[in-house]
């Protein structure tokens, strides 16, 4: 099916969101099991527990039995109570991070509470869009609590002022509900992490897709369990018959870049440039994050500069955070991603 199509169905009783593009999976979103850590997105009035001596952050109970780590936790003291919210998932055996700074992000707005101040998504160039959205955002203000900060995102171009407005008042009611909750209290989850389907709604929204298909055997119909398939299969194969293994170990993932049957002079710049187009795909639909080290193809040292506009640009576009840290002694280049999803293999049930 050509276009941008979102697909809404279930694995295993559980539901999920495929993204597909022309044909293609683009991204895959799965509802975690019940044993599953804090997502990123739940919100908890959490008490402190102990300092962690060493690494500048406090072990904070959040209620049901959870714990989470809050770093630069200056004057905090055991007891006593604070919201946060979890900011990632957790490396194994280790408290999920979370943050003091709330965010209410839904489709066309993020209300920031405690960071006052309206702001237009950079991504919207046209003066006179940007004038419009400025207005909307003026007169929601006028309603919100001057404590709150409002954030219009990019997909609220074009889109009917009601619309966004409504939006902005919906966050902007959750979150005051959410901050009333502020001050003593036992240890609670206040707000729990948005499933697959709010994420598919909120994030895939620029563009809006052609078509939304949300009926069972949808993932069959369309090739995504195929597709879900075939990333059991750590080698992915790259255009120019070059190839890259994605692992993923206790410590990092690692990606190792091949050239295969190509001897050429430069088999190497381009293997690697292939490879950098197509990690960040690899990565989001394999739910990988952290550390991430690639072992690229031989290559030049005065090609590294062009492997690093490659990264870069490649990245931009990825909905995950991630930054390119640089080039270790031995000539790798490291990535640090943010966990912002279950990897495929503990998101999968069974």
């Amino acid at each position: 099916m050509k276009g941008r199509v979102i697909l809404l169905d279930e694995i295993a009783g559980r539901r999920a969101a495929a993204l597909m593009v022309d044909g293609r999976l683009e991204d895959l979103l799965i509802d975690p099991p019940e044993s599953a850590p804090p997502g990123p997105g739940a919100i908890y009035r959490a008490r402190v527990d102990r300092q962690m001596k060493g690494q500048g952050g406090v072990i904070l109970q959040l209620g049901d039995g959870q714990r989470g780590f809050l770093r630069q936790a200056r004057g905090l003291t055991p007891g006593q109570s604070l919201l946060v919210q979890v900011n990632s998932y957790a490396e194994p055996g280790k408290a999920p991070p979370v943050t003091t700074r709330l965010l209410f992000k839904s489709r066309y707005a993020i209300v920031t509470p405690g960071a006052p101040g309206l702001n237009v998504a950079r991504s919207i160039r046209d003066e006179a869009e940007r004038d419009r959205l400025l207005e909307i955002a003026h007169a929601a203000r006028a309603d919100m609590d001057a404590a709150l900060g409002l954030i219009l995102r990019s997909a609220c171009a074009g889109v009917d002022g009601d619309a966004i407005a409504e939006d902005i008042g919906t966050m902007t009611d959750l979150a005051r509900k959410i901050m009333a909750e502020d001050g003593a209290g036992a240890p609670a989850p206040l707000l729990d992490a948005p499933d697959a389907e709010l994420l598919a709604w909120r994030d895939w929204a620029d563009p809006d897709p052609d078509a939304v298909i949300d009926e069972a055997g949808a993932f069959v119909a369309h090739g995504v369990l195929d597709e879900i398939a075939a990333l059991a299969d750590p080698v992915v194969a790259l255009r120019g018959g070059f190839s890259m293994a994605v692992e993923p170990t206790r410590a990092l993932v690692a990606v190792d870049v091949n050239t295969g049957g190509d001897t050429s002079p430069a088999a190497g710049l381009k293997a690697n440039l292939a490879a950098l187009r197509a990690l960040p795909r690899q990565l989001r639909l394999r739910g990988l994050g952290g550390q991430v080290v690639l072992d690229l193809a031989p290559s030049p040292k005065k090609d590294r500069r062009q492997i690093e506009q490659a990264a870069r640009g490649a990245l931009r576009t990825d909905p995950v955070e991630t930054a390119l840290v640089g080039w270790t002694p031995l000539g790798h280049l490291e990535l640090q991603r943010k966990r912002e999803r279950l990897p495929l293999k503990e998101a999968l049930p069974g």
